[in-house]
């Protein structure tokens, strides 16, 4: 496992009604000199797990992606490639659908469906799965963005920035569409993690423009928080503090604490430096949007660490 570009955990909290300008007021709050290089290969991974319009939070939206691309450019990277693959259609489906197509078009940037081959065998630590073919672009990247909406999950709690991963990268040719063939799913919990030890995310992108509740990763309700935006040098702290706006602690999220207990990244948002807003100031943006009244953990300036109160 390489290390990740930044290791200390830095999580940025921005909102801004207009998404694109708010990735970009969040990138900006990270030390994004030191994650973006000059020359690097850059692979993006957003969640396009299914051809339904942005607007039902399923997906990522095209021009949100188009905004990430064009900052990415401005740190003259060798080349920009965007990489997923869809686990509930067929990810050209997606692509054509959704309107993605234009994006790579316009902006000139690489397009590979990692559904597909050519493979690598990548050893996982899983009791189920103990190896999985891989596209073997894993083998060459120098920096890896995961870009996803953040959701409330029927199986996995919450999806972030580390599920997106986790699930966009092992291929629906060998693992099925859905990709449940060969026992992801069996312990879906255990395979985020047993990922999540092998394919570190250099830079974290959570969109909370439109969030799923209720049940996703497709059939739940958007909540319309216009342009709150969470972003991370360490994909654990974005998807703990994603999960926290939900109303979940690490330990309730089975692979957020396990990754946090084996040290693969930081949960305890004491540990965190937090630029932005503060994580109060976050709580109450959503659950006013999601709930229609104000819901927080964290106030006073007291914030929970690993463990509620009662």
């Amino acid at each position: 496992m390489r290390k990740r570009r930044v290791e200390e955990p830095i999580v940025s909290i921005t909102h801004n009604k207009i998404e694109e300008l708010s990735i970009v007021e969040a990138l900006q709050l990270l030390p994004i000199d030191d994650i973006l290089k000059e020359g690097d290969r850059v692979v993006i991974t957003p969640n396009w797990v299914k051809a339904n319009p942005p607007y039902t939070a399923t997906v990522v939206g095209p021009q949100s992606l188009k905004k990430l691309i064009q900052y990415v450019k401005t740190k003259n990277p060798g080349s920009i490639i965007v990489a997923t693959g869809s686990g509930g259609d067929d990810t050209l489906r997606v692509f054509n659908t959704v309107g993605y197509h234009e994006v790579i078009e316009t902006e000139k940037v690489e397009f590979i469906d990692l559904n597909y081959g050519p493979y690598t065998e990548l050893a996982l630590d899983h009791r189920i799965i103990k190896t999985t073919k891989i596209n073997n672009l894993l083998e060459n990247i120098d920096v890896l963005i995961s870009f996803t909406q953040l959701k409330q999950h029927e199986e996995a709690t919450i999806s972030a920035s580390i599920k997106n991963i986790a699930l966009g990268w092992p291929p629906a040719e060998i693992h099925g569409f859905p990709k449940k063939k060969l026992g992801i799913h069996e312990d879906l919990h255990g395979f985020i993690v047993a990922m999540a030890k092998k394919i570190p995310i250099d830079l974290a992108l959570v969109s909370l423009d439109k969030t799923m509740i209720g049940t996703g990763p497709s059939d739940g309700k958007a909540v319309n928080t216009e342009g709150l935006i969470i972003a991370a040098t360490d994909a654990v702290a974005a998807d703990a503090i994603g999960a926290r706006l939900l109303g979940f602690l690490p330990q309730a999220v089975q692979y957020i604490y396990q990754l946090y207990k084996e040290g693969i990244g930081e949960a305890d948002p004491t540990n965190m430096t937090i630029r932005g807003l503060t994580l109060e100031e976050s709580e109450k943006l959503f659950s006013k949007a999601a709930y229609g009244q104000e819901i927080v953990l964290d106030q006073n300036n007291i914030i929970k660490n690993i463990h509620g109160g009662q």
